[in-house]
């Protein structure tokens, strides 16, 4: 089975697709200079366009990764996270505090999706 890679670039790829299974890599901010909140609001817009790219979508995320800086930012991030998530669609999830690889970075998410 051949693996598909989206926005491929020298060190990663921001997505693979191997079978029904859509693999992101750990997203971040576009504009660090936000706010937990306003970092997952677009960690979160990006994740929705790369599975809208790779013919799925949040409804099917089977698990999920997320990295905060700071633990201390969990209710900010959560209270975006919830307000996203669809209902009755919250997969397995794990949140840890964790150095992340710059320090302007509040929050990092990666997600695997199933395609059907």
């Amino acid at each position: 089975m051949t693996i598909e890679r989206l926005h491929v670039g020298k060190r990663l790829s921001q997505v693979a697709i191997h079978g029904d299974t859509v693999y992101t890599a750990g997203i971040v901010a576009g504009d660090p200079s936000e706010d937990a909140a306003g970092q997952t609001r677009q960690i979160l817009a990006s994740i929705d366009g790369f599975l809208a790219e790779a013919g799925t979508d949040k409804a099917k995320i089977v698990s999920c990764t997320i990295w905060l800086a700071d633990i201390a930012d969990y209710g900010a991030m959560n209270g975006v996270w919830d307000a996203w998530v669809p209902a009755g669609n919250s997969p397995p999830r794990a949140c840890v505090e964790a150095k992340l690889a710059a320090p302007q970075y509040k929050v990092e998410i990666r997600v695997v999706a199933a395609r059907r």
